[in-house]
């Protein structure tokens, strides 16, 4: 499956094309950053998933590599304010913006691709499509709120992070699939059938991006293995780890990652910890479950090659090694 997306390569020229004219025009500065954020390393699942959910509905023109760009330009943007709340030194296998320019200019930049992305939503003059970015754009900063909220906090339970998951990831690729399925002239039952397949979807790859974090070689993973950890999120296999644990023992682990400046040789115990408990089989055991549920939402759909690649999208998120 790590050659899965090879078949796309001429669609993501297309994506990257396009990406590169919605910057060229912009101040140096700004043109700089987001080229920097925008182009280069990147998978562009989510420009392919309304890609391909526009294909499975009938719609498959040139005009939908531009407005694919919208799901990419919202995704980097997010992904620029997180590296500023986190700190983050590596993005995409290279410095982050932030390390590179500053805080500041990464706020700015983030700040600048979404309205980018809104530029170009409102080209379709589609009020359903508005609607649905907006929602969605409301979701993605519900959810990154949410994970503030519960940094460091080692009592966080599955249902919350849960809930951080589905709002902060889940969410864009939910509706990068349901905004093909509206502009490809489907009626609501089928867009909100594509909009439960990427939410299911979603939730799978990050499920199976924190299990990475736990087992992935930083090289792979293009950013260290245990960020998340030293960061202060507490994901779903620490909650798995944690809850296996008595009182007093989840209590001094707890205490000693809260009251202590852990070094490399704590975080790597606590690592090898959690791949000693079988716990990574277990959620992606989960993760192919969603992977599952979503193909499920796909049955109503004729059969065809956009049908069959978006099944293998489930298969390629939880295969992937980075």
């Amino acid at each position: 499956m790590e050659q899965f997306l090879d078949r796309f390569n001429s669609d993501f020229e297309a994506i990257d094309g396009e990406l590169g004219r919605s910057v060229e025009s912009h101040p140096s500065l700004v043109r700089e950053i987001a080229s920097y954020a925008l182009l280069g390393p990147g998978k562009r699942l989510r420009p392919l998933l309304f890609l391909l959910s526009s294909r499975l509905c009938g719609l498959d023109d040139r005009g939908i590599y531009r407005f694919s760009t919208v799901f990419e330009l919202l995704h980097v943007a997010s992904l620029l304010h997180d590296d500023v709340l986190d700190h983050a030194e590596l993005r995409r296998k290279k410095p982050s913006v932030p390390q590179v320019w500053g805080n500041p200019a990464a706020v700015l930049g983030g700040d600048y691709l979404f309205s980018v992305a809104t530029i170009i939503a409102a080209e379709i003059k589609n009020l359903e499509v508005i609607r649905l970015l907006s929602e969605n754009m409301k979701e993605m900063v519900k959810g990154q709120l949410m994970e503030l909220a519960h940094t460091h906090d080692w009592g966080i339970t599955k249902k919350n992070y849960l809930e951080i998951i589905t709002a902060k990831t889940a969410s864009l690729m939910s509706s990068a699939c349901a905004v093909g399925a509206l502009m490809a002239g489907c009626g609501k039952s089928d867009v909100d059938r594509l909009g439960q397949f990427g939410l299911n979807l979603g939730i799978a790859f990050q499920l199976k991006d924190d299990v990475l974090d736990y087992t992935a070689s930083e090289q792979e993973f293009g950013k260290p293995v245990g960020k998340d950890l030293r960061e202060g999120k507490i994901t779903l296999p620490l909650i798995y780890l944690i809850s296996e644990k008595t009182g007093t023992e989840a209590t001094d682990l707890q205490n000693f990652f809260r009251d202590r400046q852990p070094d490399d040789e704590d975080y790597l115990r606590l690592i090898a910890l959690v791949r000693e408990k079988g716990i990574i089989e277990r959620i992606q055991r989960e993760a192919e479950k969603y992977v599952d549920k979503a193909a499920g939402f796909l049955d109503v759909f004729p059969e065809g090659r956009s049908k069959q690649d978006l099944i293998g999208m489930g298969r390629y998120v939880v295969t992937r090694n980075h």
